[in-house]
């Protein structure tokens, strides 16, 4: 069987990954993926953008790409969308316009809950099966739609939880991002703030950068011991400091207190608080605002983002509160993902 597979960013083909292990039958992936999972017909590199205005320089590039997709379709028995709802959604209708019989799979869905609702209604129309990773998502669907609560997938790749914390903070964790002008923005921060804090620092640098290029983008972190495994120092660090992203809600699950930051571009935060009516940016805080009304950690935005803003919640931080809240929501989210999504593609 050969599925057509769109999955634009680093996280969707770690999830993506995890799926193809429970995969009973052949199936060959084509399309856009890691080259780990075959032969993709584009450079994963080459899609990085960040936020808005670095998507606009590069959409003739993505909409000869969407073509390109669109027409690789009629080789394909099934069609999974994961993620990217700018350059899925549009492709999705494409194919259905095309090929009206080609089952199309949506996998970690488009936010149309903090976007506008509009968006529903095109995703019951051209979507035959919605997999949502957040119990919360089809209450925002009609009863008639095809969506499906198939569990969180981050509960498929994280291996140790903490059930305690250590009287006292010995080592920080600090996670600027993973590209480059989150790093740029947030490193200098982190450095000041590192500088009050007697912990052992642990700073977590993605693997893709080469020695060159992390001498540019972080400068001097002679005053960090560099890690690349998140998870692990996740669970063996007693507090954290974490860009916003999908690692904050790893963060959330593994149990580990941390503060949230990000800082975006002016124009790119402009738009999306015009356009969203999200209040909260960290996944753990927007699930706990869905059923329990309060947030889970403490996050900081734009000029929020200081080092006396930042030391202040570290300080004040209730820890074993946090704690609580984190085995509350690995109850939330109940299991993996990765079983059912490879038993909807293989039906």
């Amino acid at each position: 069987m050969k599925i057509l597979v769109s999955a634009l960013e680093h996280s969707a083909n770690v999830h993506l990954k995890s799926l193809k292990k429970e995969l009973l039958h052949d199936v060959e992936f084509i399309g856009i993926f890691d080259k780990e999972l075959g032969k993709p017909i584009v450079d994963l590199r080459s899609l990085a953008v960040m936020g808005f205005v670095d998507a606009l320089a590069k959409l003739p590039f993505f909409f000869k790409l969407n073509a390109q997709m669109a027409t690789l379709a009629k080789e394909a028995d099934k069609v999974l969308l994961i993620d990217s709802s700018g350059f899925n959604l549009p492709l999705a209708k494409k194919i259905k316009k095309r090929y009206p019989d080609k089952e199309i799979i949506y996998y970690i869905l488009p936010q149309a809950w903090a976007w506008k609702k509009g968006r529903i209604a095109v995703l019951e129309k051209t979507i035959d099966k919605l997999c949502s990773i957040l119990p919360f998502e089809k209450d925002y669907y009609t009863k008639k739609a095809p969506i499906e609560y198939v569990g969180h997938p981050l509960l498929d790749q994280i291996s140790a939880y903490k059930t305690k914390l250590k009287p006292e903070i010995q080592s920080v964790v600090f996670m600027p991002g993973s590209r480059r002008s989150e790093i740029s923005k947030l490193m200098p921060i982190y450095k000041e703030l590192r500088s009050v804090l007697d912990v052992k620092a642990l700073l977590i640098i993605p693997k893709i950068f080469s020695q060159e290029e992390i001498a540019a983008l972080y400068g001097d972190i002679s005053e960090f011991e560099v890690k690349e495994d998140a998870h692990k120092e996740m669970y063996e660090a007693d507090f954290g400091f974490i860009c916003s992203g999908t690692a904050t809600l790893e963060a959330s699950l593994i149990g580990i207190p941390f503060v949230l930051s990000y800082i975006a571009k002016p124009l790119d935060y402009f738009i999306v608080s015009r356009l969203t009516n999200i209040t909260k940016v960290g996944l753990g805080n927007i699930m706990f605002s869905k059923y329990q009304n309060r947030d889970m950690h403490p996050e900081f935005l734009q000029e929020q983002v200081n080092v006396k803003n930042l030391l202040q919640a570290y300080k004040e931080y209730d820890r074993e509160k946090f704690l609580d809240d984190s085995k509350e929501l690995r109850n939330y989210l109940e299991h993996g993902s990765a079983k059912r999504m490879a038993a909807i593609l293989e039906a």
